[in-house]
């Protein structure tokens, strides 16, 4: 799939420059030049959960309480606080700092996705990556299915050697992540009564 340009949020779809995604002239799409030293293909992960909770009460600790829950389910991130001022919402910026396999990454990150009860993303602002929460109803809405991606839209080079064992970390991080969730809301909602 070619890169394309990051679009607004009015168009409803997010991509990112092609800048760095060089492609020599002549080449089809997908094809690769000798000198390529690993695929140009985004690392995408995907994991679903089944939460005994509402939409309503999953969305109020993923979305509405953010910046407080954001760190419990993924213990990666070590900081995390907003840039821009108020509550969370599209156009929102904020940084985190995340210590993932022993390496300190520190970025900063735009809500680009936020309906309530629904859905909420977010894109790395200089950085290639990706995240979205979906929620849908089951269960007459006493439970709720979540679905949880993460997309790193372009491994560095010195990187690239390590693709596969990027993408089975990337996996298991996303499946991590579902069942922290999981677990967290369940638990806020027991101890709610």
């Amino acid at each position: 799939m070619p890169a394309r340009e990051y679009l607004t949020q009015a168009d409803n779809s997010y991509y990112y420059s092609s800048k760095y995604n060089y492609k020599p002239a002549g080449c089809k799409t997908g094809a690769r030049s000798m000198f390529s030293l690993g695929s140009k293909e985004p690392v995408v992960a995907t994991a679903k959960i089944v939460i005994d909770c509402s939409p309503e009460h999953v969305f109020s600790y993923l979305g509405e309480g953010f910046f407080e829950n954001y760190p419990k389910w993924s213990p990666e991130v070590v900081e995390l606080e907003p840039v821009t001022s108020g509550p969370l919402r599209l156009g929102t910026i904020a940084r985190q700092v995340r210590i993932d396999q022993g390496r300190r990454t520190e970025t900063k990150f735009k809500i680009n996705e936020y309906e309530p009860n629904k859905r909420l993303g977010f894109a790395g602002v200089a950085d290639p990556f990706r995240c979205s929460y979906e929620l849908r109803c089951i269960d007459s809405g006493k439970s709720s299915e979540l679905t949880f991606t993460f997309e790193l839209l372009e491994i560095q080079m010195f990187m690239r050697p390590f693709e596969k064992l990027i993408r089975v970390v990337v996996q298991e991080g996303a499946q991590r992540t579902v069942r922290n969730l999981k677990r967290l809301t369940e638990a806020k909602k027991h101890a709610a009564g």
